[in-house]
Order: C-alpha cells, then sequence, then structure tokens
C-alpha cells in the first residue's frame, strides 16, 4: 500500500517504530513477512512506513510472547484481543486459545520430523524449504529445543554425510548461511538487565567455523547473559582485549575442527593467562574432545551437554550473586 499524500496522519520508519514498540527491526519484518501481524505501507521510494496503531499492535504482541505466547496463534488478533490477551483477562472475546503446552516426548518426536525434512531440503538444494522448516519449528519448539534436538544433530548429520561423499561442502555452507539469516528470531528479544553478568563469545585462531559460537551465545543470552559475540578465528590477544574492554566475567570458546598442529594448545594456554583466575574459560564444539588433556591441564570448564553448559551459566552467575 502505498501512502496517500493527503493523509496527515503520523508514520514511522521502522528505526522508530523498533525503539518505541521494543521489538528489533529484524524482528518486525519476520512477523510481517511471515504471520502478516503488521501491513506497513511504502513511500515513493519504497521504504515501509508505520503507523502509531502498528507500533502499539507491535508492543502487545511483544508482552505476548514475552508472556509465553506463540506468536504465530495471536499475529492476527485485533488491538483489543491482544490488549485482553496481555492483561490476562481474554477468553470472551474471539482470540484463538494457546495450543497445551508441548510435552519433551511430543517435543523430541516433533524435532525428529523437522530434521528429516530439513534434510530432505539440503539434499535437495532447497534453500527456500529448508528456510521455511526452520522457521516452523522455531515456532513450534521454542529457540533451545530447536538448537538442541533439531539444529545441533542435523549440523552433525550433514557433517557426516560431507565426509563420506553424499553430500558437498556447499550443502553445509547453504544449511550456515539460512541459520545465520534467521538469528534475529533466535536471539533473546527481552532487554538484558545492566546488571547481568557478560560474556564474550568466539573461537580461537584457526577455527573458521562459527556456528557453534553463535549457537552457544544464543543460550547465554537466553539465560539472561549479556553476550558480546565477536565471530571466528581471533588469537587469543584479541580475546583477552575484548574482555577488558567489555569486563566480561567468562569467555566461550567454540571448537568445531580438529587439526594436528600446535595451535589451538597454544591459544588456549596464552589465553588462561591472559585471562587470569577472574574471567572463566568456557570451551565446547564438536572437537573440543580433542584436545581434552589441555583443557585439563589449564582448568577449563567442559561443555559437555547444552544442559552442562545452562548449568555453567547459572553457577558463574551465582557466584557473582546475579543468578537468573
Amino acid at each position: 500500500m502505498m501512502i496517500n499524500p493527503n493523509d496527515d496522519s503520523a508514520h514511522y520508519l521502522i528505526s522508530t517504530v523498533s525503539k518505541r514498540s521494543g521489538v528489533k527491526s529484524d524482528l518486525v519484518r519476520a512477523w510481517e513477512r511471515r504471520y502478516q501481524a503488521v501491513t506497513p505501507a511504502r513511500t515513493a521510494g519504497g521504504h515501509r512506513v508505520y503507523t502509531a496503531a502498528d507500533i502499539a499492535r507491535l508492543k502487545l504482541l511483544n508482552q505476548a510472547t514475552n508472556n509465553g505466547h506463540s506468536i504465530s496463534q495471536i499475529a492476527r488478533l485485533s488491538l483489543e484481543e491482544l490488549r485482553l490477551l496481555v492483561n490476562g483477562t481474554g477468553g470472551e472475546g474471539e482470540a484463538q486459545p494457546e495450543p497445551p503446552p508441548v510435552n519433551a516426548n511430543d517435543r523430541l518426536y516433533l524435532a525428529k520430523e523437522y530434521r528429516d525434512k530439513c534434510y530432505t531440503a539440503v539434499l535437495a538444494f532447497d534453500a527456500t524449504a529448508l528456510e521455511v522448516h526452520f522457521e516452523h519449528a522455531i515456532v513450534e519448539l521454542g529457540t533451545e529445543a530447536f538448537i538442541e534436538h533439531l539444529l545441533t544433530p542435523l549440523l552433525t548429520k550433514i557433517g557426516d554425510r560431507w565426509r563420506t561423499g553424499e553430500l558437498r561442502p556447499v550443502h553445509e555452507h547453504l544449511a550456515s548461511a539460512i541459520i545465520r539469516s534467521l538469528t534475529y528470531i533466535l536471539r533473546n528479544n527481552n532487554p538484558v538487565s545492566v546488571h547481568a553478568p557478560r560474556m564474550v563469545v568466539t573461537t580461537p585462531l584457526g577455527q573458521l567455523h562459527e556456528l557453534g559460537a553463535l549457537l552457544a551465545a544464543i543460550i547465554a543470552e537466553l539465560k539472561g547473559w549479556q553476550v558480546t559475540y565477536l565471530g571466528a578465528n581471533l588469537p587469543a590477544e584479541e580475546i583477552a582485549a575484548a574482555v577488558r574492554f567489555t569486563q566480561a566475567r567468562a569467555v566461550t570458546l567454540s571448537i568445531s575442527f580438529e587439526s594436528d598442529d600446535l595451535v589451538i594448545p597454544k591459544e588456549i594456554r596464552r589465553l588462561k593467562i591472559l585471562l587470569g583466575a577472574q574471567t572463566a574459560l568456557i570451551v565446547g564444539g564438536r572437537a573440543a574432545a580433542h584436545y581434552k588433556a589441555v583443557l585439563d591441564e589449564v582448568g577449563v570448564l567442559n561443555i559437555q551437554s547444552y544442559g552442562h553448559f545452562r548449568t555453567i551459566l547459572d553457577d558463574l552467575a551465582a557466584q557473582d550473586g546475579l543468578a537468573s
């Protein structure tokens, strides 16, 4: 819809809408594209513009999703229905009831179904289908279950099939690119407390694959940590500098691939010295077990599973009196 030049009602660019509603710009676009939660007009130059009613709607949607409602169930509700839902007085209007919570067994089964669909899409090199399956799975499973029960096993399977020759490296790159494009949906949309513990997340020198680090950053955010994500392939000195700049309580490293050189052991030892005793060093990833000797030697916190990682985060926060 184009703007009527004779319409003098206020219109706002997405940056203003994001600030006023509390919903990140990328998430506004995702809700708009995927669920038609709002329908912005466009300027003659093609820029999206939103009304005050759109901002009010997004505020209510943000509150409702933060309270546990699924965006797919509430995106098309009226403003009044959203107000009733947020205020806890819903149920009298036409608002769609929330489905019963998915139990653990059903969630595992659902994750496996999506895993099979996603792998079929990867095998067919169908980026559109893969993105749609990912988006649906995030909504139905929730972020943490999506990462733990769908995404991680899927990436492991893709990596295994790449090594056996069933898939090519380009299949893994396709999946990785789509996952990165969906990061804005996965990441925590709630504002982080200024008193939240801080963390730096990256991969050590020579480790070019960053998805493990990215997923660790998302999980830490969901646990209430203030995360500075630095991407991949950083030397110990630069990681330590980032810790000084951010006053981070912890560093999390992801090691995805093993090598026979001495770079990783050297970098781990160097980083632990630079961090000192006050900053925890946490290490995980598919290839972390290959470096167990040096990890044990320097006394890092070695992630055994996602549940273990969350426990580590809770323990560190509790030590500082900042438990979530």
